[in-house]
């Protein structure tokens, strides 16, 4: 099995950081991690030069662009070229980013053009619940119109495909949620659930997978706690992502579903207020290089 191909993310946040002390930890528990890392060596350097570790084959991007994007750009080049195995992310600043000429508003977009992937799909898992997300960095305003019966379905296919194939789940149980509070409550508080959502389900099921829905998304995550489901669908990222990283922050890992390689990432952002103190925790980047691994040892 070829390497790892790990992105630091934005080189003045956590990223360096928890690299490097993921990898220290690995070490610590007798997994060393075949890795080569794609980013700004110097920012590498020092996290070995503070944190201690290993110190892993760092590639540079060129300087034609932000390091960041650069870094994200070859991993996935060696990815697709077999060079490596799969790729784990570390956070960037989208806003930072977007001031510098980047147009798209995360990881996710940018991975689906680098793959020729129309619409890959952003989940979370690792921890007590699992989360995919219909819609994910829109304005609130901009969700209902976005939430289509198509986009609903394409989310539902993706994940039941992910959790069969990749996790090995032979017939996995997905909530779907509804847009609007209650559901709509049989359109009393909006027609999404009724036009677009329930039709989506119908369809689903049509074709053999099993889900539930559309229902409100706090019925979703009890009994995503309770293990009454294998997965929430939720319609915007909020609404799935404010419960999980409540339940889960840190634990969790971000993993894109429809791309032709693995991608793992964190579930934070760069905490440039915290960047190089010692306080960032490396769990989520732990767990991210952790389930790339797992991944990789599926048929």
């Amino acid at each position: 099995m070829g390497p790892l191909a790990i992105t630091p993310g934005d080189p003045n946040g956590i990223g360096p950081e928890v690299v490097q002390r993921a990898l220290i930890a690995r070490v610590e528990a007798g997994h060393p991690v075949n890795a080569v890392v794609y980013g700004d060596a110097g920012a590498m350097a020092r996290a070995v030069s503070e944190f201690g570790g290993p110190a892993l084959e760092v590639v540079q991007p060129p300087a034609s662009e932000p390091v960041e994007v650069g870094a994200i750009r070859m991993a996935v080049e060696a990815c697709r070229s077999g060079r490596c195995a799969a790729m784990v992310t570390g956070p960037i600043h989208k806003a930072r980013l977007m001031q510098q000429g980047f147009t798209h508003p995360g990881h996710t977009d940018f991975l689906g053009e680098l793959c020729g992937v129309e619409r890959p799909v952003m989940a979370f898992v690792g921890g007590r619940v699992r989360v995919v997300l219909v819609t994910v960095h829109l304005p609130l305003a901009q969700v209902p119109q976005a939430v289509t019966t198509e986009r609903v379905l394409h989310t539902i296919e993706a994940a039941d495909r992910a959790l069969k194939q990749q996790l090995g789940l032979t017939s996995p149980r997905l909530a779907v949620c509804g847009l609007n509070p209650h559901a709509g409550d049989d359109g009393v508080l909006g027609q999404e659930e009724v036009t677009q959502i329930a039709p989506a389900v119908a369809e689903a099921r049509r074709r053999g997978i099993r889900c539930e829905g559309p229902i409100s998304a706090e019925a979703a995550f009890c009994d995503a706690v309770s293990g009454k489901n294998d997965m929430v669908v939720a319609m915007y990222h909020d609404q799935g992502l404010a419960p999980l990283k409540a339940l889960d922050f840190g634990r969790t890992v971000n993993w894109t579903l429809g791309l032709p390689i693995i991608r793992t990432s964190v579930d934070h952002g760069t905490a440039y207020d915290i960047a190089w103190s010692g306080q960032a925790s490396p769990s989520s980047m732990l767990a991210a290089i952790e389930l790339a691994e797992s991944l990789l040892q599926r048929p």
